[in-house]
């Protein structure tokens, strides 16, 4: 999956190189590899589409400014740009001391980035309090249970990249998303049968 999404990453080593040496096409080409998943990881966490933009444009500046600090011996080019991403937006929110409000107006990014179909007005409503209504039990986890959840199921990453990205063996990766899922489903189902919320079947 990460080749197929990151095809730069077999020439990372050389990549890094260009870009230090002024290789304005091979930022570009780091820029188009990393800036959306960057954008969506953003999203995830804060909700809100005008921050996750400003927050991607600082990241990709933090990423450019160290680029220099990139050893290809202590990992892949892409957990050392999505920890750097993973950084900066932890430092925002704890700033701001806050996470998107669960009844925010916007949905979640589409998971499928290459489907272009344009839903119906009811489908949209629909997909619209579907993501409310997950992203307010998500808001429920504690931080570490949700980030992995967030990793694993919203941005499809697989379990070494997770560890890789966290800095903690894969075990630990799979153990914390799978107590993050049963919390996620226990508290949904909880807040589902109070009535605080409900996700439409077909």
């Amino acid at each position: 999956m990460a080749d197929k999404e990151f095809p730069l990453l077999s020439g990372d080593h050389r990549l890094v190189e260009r870009c230090l040496e002024g290789d304005d096409a091979a930022w570009e080409a780091v820029v188009r590899a990393y800036g959306r998943r960057l954008y969506n990881l953003g999203y995830r966490y804060l909700g809100r589409r005008e921050e996750a933009e400003d927050l991607t444009q600082e990241i990709m500046v933090r990423v450019y400014q160290n680029l220099g600090s990139y050893r290809p011996d202590a990992g892949s080019f892409q957990n050392w740009v999505l920890r750097v991403g993973r950084n900066l937006i932890i430092d925002h929110y704890r700033r701001n001391r806050r996470f998107a409000g669960a009844g925010g107006s916007e949905e979640l990014e589409t998971m499928n980035l290459g489907d272009t179909r344009t839903p119906s007005p009811q489908q949209a409503a629909e997909q619209a309090e579907t993501a409310r209504f997950v992203r307010s039990g998500l808001e429920a986890l504690s931080p570490e249970l949700r980030e992995a959840v967030i990793l694993r199921d919203l941005e499809g990453m697989e379990y070494r990249e997770i560890a890789g990205l966290l800095s903690v063996p894969e075990g630990t990766v799979k153990s914390r998303i799978n107590r993050g899922r049963i919390e996620l489903a226990r508290l949904l189902g909880k807040r589902r049968a109070a009535g605080g919320g409900r996700v439409r079947e077909g």
